[in-house]
């Protein structure tokens, strides 16, 4: 999702932070307060989030509200993630000044289910847990799940990819523009790297343009293609024994030793002036992409672009990003917080944020919705998008997550930048990501 993919170049540093686990209220106090909980009694809610969630912009807030007059709700918005999560790993720690909802991302959600799981509702435990369950898939669902099944958050959003395209720089270097013969181009990463040769020795390619975007942009998303990424199915992290490290690596590498990409560093300055500027004609598209996409080209860009399937994605899609809410165990008001949560999360509420602020569902039963299977987007070319997202979130394997994934990815994005500049052989930046990796992660 765009707001928390922004800034996950600071991820590492709130990561690494020494993380304090606090005890949480005993079963017995949770009884009690399930007891005497009454749901009609005035009480206001505070919610905890980060960045454009839009949980208020899609109106879901008032319109809970007015479902329920006795519920007022206040949300507690921090802009950057990064700092929104060293906040929380504060009150975390000191177990207090814990908002009645807390969101959560997919960069910090593993450290949250490995060191601070107690201190939340195990929405394992509720009465409801299999419907609830039912309602996400189950790679989003395990996600928030500790191994010994303690579920500690419930999803809103997803990041399913697919492959963003310049039609208009495609057609001047003598490329077809037409989606599916776009997605017969690239089945595997290999065509993929074939029609980038092919584009970068195009006579007709528009003037000091590039195919892609980054090395990060192969890399971050073929990754997630393997049956591991940075991590065993502990979580421990095993980076230099990973199928999907190995295989994103080998792609990335090629693409950065033959000068296939512009080498921008994603979310810095020079990578957000490159996408009015023309400097590169393909770019990994998470859903949320599609926002930062349109924000960053205006008006001038409705049209130029198009979506096609992610390379691979036929056998194993990919996902980057989105979010979880929970609700902290010892919070005043965890009866009626977690009626807000699942009603937020429920696959009715997640149609909407799709169709109302285009947050891709993490329920199937929403991603399966009418209205989102049959969604377009006029500014890239009227594309299918429910349908295209639809498709590679359904095909998404769960790859076990950790604590520094953040920390490991950027240790590999770091090193294919340089290989791309020229600092170093692929092999040797094979060998600096891995010390990196194992520096960041205190192997």
């Amino acid at each position: 999702m765009f707001h928390s993919s922004k800034s996950r170049a600071a991820w590492g540093a709130a990561l690494a932070a020494v993380l304090l686990t606090a005890g949480c209220g005993g079963s017995d106090d949770a009884s009690a307060d399930a007891a005497d909980y009454d749901p009609d009694a005035p009480v206001t809610l505070t919610v905890g989030t980060f960045g454009t969630m839009d949980l208020d912009n899609a109106g879901l807030y008032d319109e809970y509200m007015e479902l329920h007059p006795n519920v007022t709700i206040k949300q507690n918005n921090v802009a950057q993630s990064a700092a929104y999560y060293k906040s929380l790993q504060t009150r975390m720690a000191a177990n207090s000044g814990l908002d009645d909802v807390q969101a959560m991302e997919i960069g910090f959600i593993a450290d949250v289910v490995r060191n601070h799981a107690d201190e939340f509702v195990d929405w394992s435990q509720e009465e409801n847990a299999d419907e609830l369950e039912g309602n996400f898939y189950d790679w989003k669902w395990g996600q928030a799940s500790t191994s010994d099944g303690a579920t500690i958050a419930l999803g809103t959003d997803t990041g399913p990819q697919a492959m963003c395209y310049r039609k208009d720089m495609f057609e001047q270097a003598g490329l077809p523009t037409d989606p599916a013969e776009v997605a017969a181009l690239w089945p595997t990463w290999d065509e993929y790297l074939e029609v980038a040769e092919q584009y970068m020795a195009s006579p007709t390619k528009p003037a000091n343009s590039f195919f892609l975007d980054s090395p990060a942009s192969i890399f971050s998303s073929s990754v997630y293609q393997g049956d591991l990424a940075y991590n065993d199915e502990e979580g421990n992290p095993i980076p230099a024994e990973s199928d999907g490290v190995e295989q994103a690596w080998e792609y990335a590498s090629q693409a950065a030793d033959e000068g296939l990409t512009a080498n921008l560093s994603q979310f810095g300055d020079e990578w957000v002036a490159a996408f009015p500027n023309g400097a590169f004609a393909t770019i990994a598209c998470p859903a949320w992409m599609l926002g930062y996409i349109s924000s960053q080209m205006g008006e001038a860009g409705a049209g130029l672009w198009d979506i096609a399937p992610l390379p691979g994605s036929d056998e194993s899609a990919s996902n980057w990003g989105g979010s979880f809410l929970g609700v902290p165990a010892d919070g005043p008001n965890v009866e009626a917080a977690k009626d807000l949560v699942e009603w937020l999360t429920a696959p009715e509420q997640q149609v909407k944020m799709f169709t109302r602020a285009a947050h891709f569902p993490s329920s199937p039963q929403a991603a399966e919705d009418p209205e989102v299977v049959g969604a377009t987007n006029e500014y890239f070319s009227n594309a299918p998008t429910g349908e295209i997202f639809g498709e590679s979130a359904a095909n998404i394997q769960r790859t076990p997550i950790g604590p520094y994934d953040t920390q490991i990815q950027e240790a590999f994005t770091t090193a294919l930048t340089d290989v791309a500049a020229g600092g170093a052989e692929i092999d040797e930046g094979w060998d600096n990501a891995l010390k990196a990796a194992q520096q960041a992660t205190g192997g």
